[in-house]
């Protein structure tokens, strides 16, 4: 096809794919004729456009359409590809190209647009506002998709009719924020399904009557509130979509529509059930969501024998009786209020009524067709009667209830294959069990002591067993003899008081996988009994009093993860010698010396040996691990306790992907603030990544900008939204933020001179611990707000079956999915409390954490343990064994408020500098105006810094800026200490002078990440060792103080630093001149722990700093200096390798230099 098009238009278009100038040659390469030509070759929509001359400035164009033609290579000549139309009347073009990644890539997408149907063409969100020339060279279109644009209806809509008035079949115009019906669609009368969903219709023209072939017609989020009465001529429809609109009623005219089988009215302002008006309606699908009915009508049975399916979700009732409508098969009533339900169980096969207060469940007559039951979330006080006689029920769900009993019949039913009766009051079951087909059986959280002795004998098909969170002391027994069989593939029994008599009827289960001991009161684990168990690829034996794994541990050849933290363990087991391990945990252990192969295993990602006291390596172990630098020594007595300490933990899902971050800083913006942050990507690993490594810079520039309490914390998440980029146009991720602050105001007004302030978006959330008793600190925003549920609707968007906003989310306050907002916005909800002696800790939890514990079972189970990363590893394990498999993290903040505390409410006087340093604004710290501590003021921020960031970023320039938002600019002298000596170069690996000799803190080097790690290490040290594949080991770089800083610091004459008039300091935090740390890249201070099972590797480092730990790792000071290799390097400051070297004899000259330099300025 060759037309008169300007390439000019081509350029201008925007669905312009790729573009260049290459050697083109048309039809076959064997004939000498053609030749080869330097063309302008353009991928545009699904054609190939080269141009008649070389720069197509002028000329005609030749279009190749690719639908359903072939992209090949030719192999006779190098980096060329062939591109054929379809058709008898198929066209050639050979294009070759300068690169073979130039090729590769016009390859892949052309490719992609070839093997498009011929006849479906996808233009949605495309900001097109008229329909592109290049759509009607496809001469076959039936299916066209042009929604998310702005096509308007007297414009770009009746171009249709020109071309498909007779061929297009499937239209979609949604979200186009069409103020009108079009009425040039009517003139299709092909059209079999038209979707219009999300514009601004209030009304439908009565041309709508004309198009008889209409089968699907979607009017869902417009501002209808009544249909034309031509709208029944429509014989042929069979699905109307009417939801979220303005509709107080059925709309009469649907009673004309003898056809129709489907009707969505979710979401209008229905707010009667009347059964007796369903049995003019011809539709065997109801679905009357999200309507805040009040009651619900009694009708006719023989007049509503036509309806099988009814949704009424979310709608408010009270009471609820469809027993009229007796060829009902499916019903939904979850998330009500009801108390009572009467069904008809003549056809019913599915019963979902969980979240509501049932006490009482009618179904009569006894559902033989039932498969589905889903009771769970209400308060039934026992299983109902008819249940077990139902003889087809193979899934029931009645977790979370008040039932005492399981009645022998439901146990042995012949048909039941899963049974989930978690978190009940079930004391015990009965003895007298006969055969049971049972699959899958869950009875955690209960009250049971003992489970049946044949339970394994008479359940033979039983392959999952879940009784964690109980009060057993033993375990029946798997058979009657050791050559019986037994399905038992996974096996969770934590947090129970489970000995060392159970291991032994462990053996008869020889097909078990996944074994969970966790917090038992195990001592031992008999090597001969763990040797039988070789199909295991899970173990967990963590909260444990084991001394040691057993060596026949080897036998399990397919072991992948093992956990055994929290332990006594003293000696390393042998497991890194098994060909399948991946994960190992045994931080929070006794370990003293770790023996590491010489050649890791292939597929090892993690060895987390955090938490062990007296663990020592040497440089002959960590030499093939490139951490040579690296010694043990044991920690330094710091003297004073910390007012708060850290420790967290992460674990990825199953299927290895962490999709989890977490932020720890113990001395964030100054001594007297720490920063606490949890982050989930449910499914992407992007944006919790991006908002780990950013979110702590963004808060301390608010900060510095010094804007009011209530504001500064909230516009973190909305300038935090901004520079996710494009990363978080169609990711998003839940967030929470927990910012200790010391403020003096609240300790006159409440007793305390420290406030911790909250923030959250999504389904992360914060919880205080004070006076034993748990404290929310977080809300999570749903549809299930009515202000929210509101706002949502006001911005027209649609709520989907499960809650979520136009099917993406069900949190309406989330970071990321910008392409929903203003639905869904970033705007947190945020809450301030002043920490009194009361306060025990503080935690933060992913959103499955919190799926699987409460608040206040979360408190009760960490409050007794004193180690914060115990504490946080606990959590995590407890989610883990009551089945939670996703990614998870942990973060738990002890805390040790006292009056003490409050004795330094002075802001500390500026240093008597002569010079710029003197004057406001210059000072690194400056005075607030309500007397609180002041902060210290980083640098000023360059253009080229991450602030500057604007959407439109792709992941990887994110990537590449985002890391950290201090100044590339160097710091004022008179606000910058001397760092080391001339002679000694301060790098990484070189001891510097600290100021207060009864103090210690983190080393950094010159350029720091964001997350206060030292950039220049090519591996993070977060308490792993890796050797590409992710093994950890913690190791915490500190400096060592010496006693005669005070004299190095004479022989510079620089300024005094800033110190605080208190001579005894209840807080155990650094001088804040010790290390000019911008507050970007805050260091640390206090105890901080961490543990990081199933975590994915990291270019930047560790998820969060790490402060004072008991497993003190010290420079070696003939280490060599590894290369620069962080992942992000902020340019907050000069490199200290880039330093001139001075010559001793040369150094008076120098200082003399300086003062004269000084005095001058």
């Amino acid at each position: 096809m060759c037309l008169p098009f300007s390439y000019s238009l081509v350029r201008a278009y925007k669905r312009v794919q790729l573009s260049g100038v290459f050697n083109v040659r048309k039809g076959k390469l064997a004939l000498p004729v053609n030749r080869w030509s330097k063309r302008q070759v353009t991928l545009s929509g699904t054609c190939l456009i080269v141009s008649s001359v070389k720069h197509a400035h002028t000329g005609k164009m030749h279009i190749l359409p690719l639908i359903g033609g072939k992209v090949e290579e030719v192999r006779r000549h190098s980096h060329c590809l062939a591109f054929s139309s379809a058709g008898p009347q198929s066209q050639t073009y050979y294009i070759s190209y300068d690169s073979y990644t130039e090729n590769l890539r016009w390859q892949r997408t052309a490719s992609k647009i070839a093997s498009q149907r011929v006849n479906s063409v996808d233009l949605s969100c495309c900001s097109l506002e008229e329909l592109p020339a290049q759509l009607f060279y496809s001469q076959d279109l039936t299916h066209l998709n042009l929604k998310n644009n702005f096509m308007s209806p007297h414009k770009g809509v009746p171009a249709l009719t020109s071309f498909y008035k007779s061929l297009i079949m499937s239209l979609s115009l949604s979200n186009n924020a069409l103020s009108e019906f079009p009425l040039a669609l009517c003139d299709i009368t092909s059209l079999t399904e038209l979707n219009l969903s999300g514009n601004r219709l209030s009304s439908v023209p009565a041309e709508v009557g004309t198009m008889h072939n209409l089968q699907t017609l979607l009017l869902d989020g417009n501002l209808l509130s009544s249909l034309p009465v031509e709208l029944g001529s429509l014989e042929g429809l069979t699905y109307l979509g009417l939801s979220f609109n303005c509709f107080s009623c059925v709309p009469p005219v649907l009673e004309k529509l003898g056809g129709m089988e489907r009707l969505c009215l979710a979401g209008n302002k229905l707010s009667v059930l009347d059964l007796a008006g369903l049995q003019w309606l011809s539709a065997r699908y109801i679905d009357l969501r999200l309507n805040q009915l009040q009651k619900a009508t009694v009708a006719d049975v023989e007049q509503l024998a036509h309806i099988v399916h009814l949704d009424l979700r979310d709608t408010g009732l009270d009471e609820l009786d469809v027993s009229s409508l007796c060829k009902l098969e499916l019903l939904r009533c979850d998330r009500n209020t009801l108390a009572l339900l009467r069904v008809c169980g003549h056809a019913l096969k599915s019963l979902h009524a969980a979240h509501n207060k049932l006490k009482q469940l009618e179904v009569h007559p006894v559902p033989e067709n039932l498969t589905v039951l889903d009771l769970s979330w209400n308060k039934l006080g026992c299983v109902p009667n008819w249940v077990w006689e139902s003889s087809r029920l193979e899934v029931l769900d009645i977790s979370h209830n008040c039932v005492t009993e399981l009645p022998v019949r439901l146990l042995s039913s012949g048909s039941l294959r899963k049974l989930l009766a978690g978190w009940n009051d079930v004391c015990q079951l009965d003895e007298r069990l006969e055969r049971s087909q049972l699959e899958v059986l869950d009875l955690q959280h209960n009250h049971l002591t003992e489970l049946p002795h044949n339970l394994f004998i008479k359940a033979q098909s039983l392959r999952y067993l879940n009784v964690s969170a109980n009060k057993l002391e033993n375990l029946p027994a798997a058979s009657l003899s050791e050559d019986a069989f037994s399905s038992l593939q996974e096996l969770y029994v934590t947090n129970n008081s489970l000995t060392d008599k159970c291991i032994s009827l462990l053996t008869g289960h020889g097909h078990l996988r996944v074994l969970h001991l966790a917090y038992n009161q195990l001592q031992t684990f008999t090597a001969s009994k763990l040797a039988r168990l070789e199909q295991l690829e899970e173990l967990d034996l963590s909260g444990n009093r084991l001394r040691a794994v057993p060596t026949t541990i080897l036998n399990c050849q397919r072991l992948h993860t093992l956990s055994a933290h929290s332990n006594c363990i003293s000696a390393f087991p042998e497991v890194l010698q098994l060909p399948e391990i991946k994960c190992v945990d045994l931080s929070c252990n006794e370990l003293t010396e770790v023996t590491l192969p010489e050649i890791l295993p292939s597929k090892l990602q993690e060895l987390d040996l955090t938490g062990n006291p007296r663990l020592s390596l040497d440089h002959k172990s960590l030499e093939h691990l490139k951490y040579d630098s690296l010694i043990n020594t044991p920690p330094p007595d710091q003297g004073v306790p910390a007012v708060w300490s850290h420790g967290y933990t992460e674990a990825s899902g199953v299927k290895n992907k962490l999709c989890v971050a977490a932020l720890a800083l113990d001395s964030f913006c100054g001594i007297h603030e720490a920063l606490y942050g949890v982050f989930d990507g449910d499914r992407n690993v992007e944006v919790p990544y991006l908002l780990q490594c950013t979110m702590g810079d963004v808060l301390a520039e608010e900060l510095q900008r010094g804007q009011r309490q209530e504001d500064y914390i909230i516009n973190t998440f909305l300038t935090m939204q901004r520079k996710l980029g494009t990363a978080g146009q169609r990711m998003g991720g839940s967030a929470a933020l927990c910012h200790i602050r010391h403020d003096p105001v609240a300790s006159s007004e409440h007793g305390g001179c420290f406030t911790l302030k909250t923030a959250n978006v999504g389904r992360c959330q914060a919880v205080l611990c004070r006076d034993g008793k748990a404290m929310q600190l977080s809300h999570i925003h749903t549809v299930k707000d009515e202000a929210e549920y509101q706002r949502v609707r006001q911005h027209n968007a649609i709520i989907t079956e499960d809650n979520k906003v136009s099917g993406v989310t069900d949190s309406t306050r989330i970071m990321g999915y910008s392409f929903l907002c203003p639905s869904v916005t970033p705007h947190p909800h945020v809450s301030t409390v002043a920490l009194t002696p009361q306060d025990e800790f503080f935690l933060l939890g992913s959103r499955r954490l919190w799926d699987m514990l409460s608040p206040s079972e979360a408190v009760e189970a960490v409050r007794n343990l004193p180690d914060a990363l115990a504490a946080a590893k606990k959590l995590v394990t407890l989610a883990q064994s009551y089945g939670c498999s996703d990614s998870l993290s942990a973060v738990i903040v002890k805390l040790s408020i006292t009056e003490e505390c409050c004795c330094f409410c002075e802001p500390p006087p500026p240093p008597p500098s002569p010079g710029p340093a003197t004057q406001p604004g210059l000072h690194p710290y400056s005075g607030s105006s309500d007397g609180s501590i002041p902060l210290p003021q980083p640098p000023p921020t360059s253009s080229a810094t991450v602030s500057e960031l604007s959407s439109e970023l792709s992941t990887s320039e994110m990537s590449s800026e985002v890391g950290s938002t201090a100044s590339s600019e160097e710091p004022l002298p008179q606000a910058e200490p001397p760092t080391s000596h001339p002679n000694l170069p301060g790098r990484a690996g070189t001891h510097r002078p600290a100021c207060r000799g009864s103090s210690f803190h983190r080393q950094f080097s010159g350029a720091l990440s964001d997350n206060g790690l030292d950039s220049e290490d090519e591996e993070p040290i977060a308490g792993v060792f890796s050797n590409g594949s992710r093994v950890e080991v913690e190791a915490d770089v500190h400096c060592l103080l010496r006693h005669n800083c005070a004299q190095s610091q004479q022989s510079t004459d620089s300024p005094p630093p800033v110190t605080l008039q208190s001579e005894s300091l209840p807080l155990a935090f650094p001088s804040p001149s010790a290390s000019p740390v911008p507050p970007s890249s805050p260091y640390l201070g206090g105890e901080a722990r961490s543990g990081t099972l199933g975590r994915k590797a990291r270019g930047n480092g560790s998820v969060a700093c790490q402060g004072r730990n008991q497993d003190l790792i010290e420079e070696a000071a003939d280490a060599p200096v590894k290369k620069q290799g962080g992942y992000f390097n902020a340019p907050a400051q000069p490199d200290p390798d880039d330093q001139l070297i001075i010559p001793p004899e040369l150094e008076e000259e120098v200082r003399v230099c300086e003062r004269n330099t000084l005095t001058r300025l």
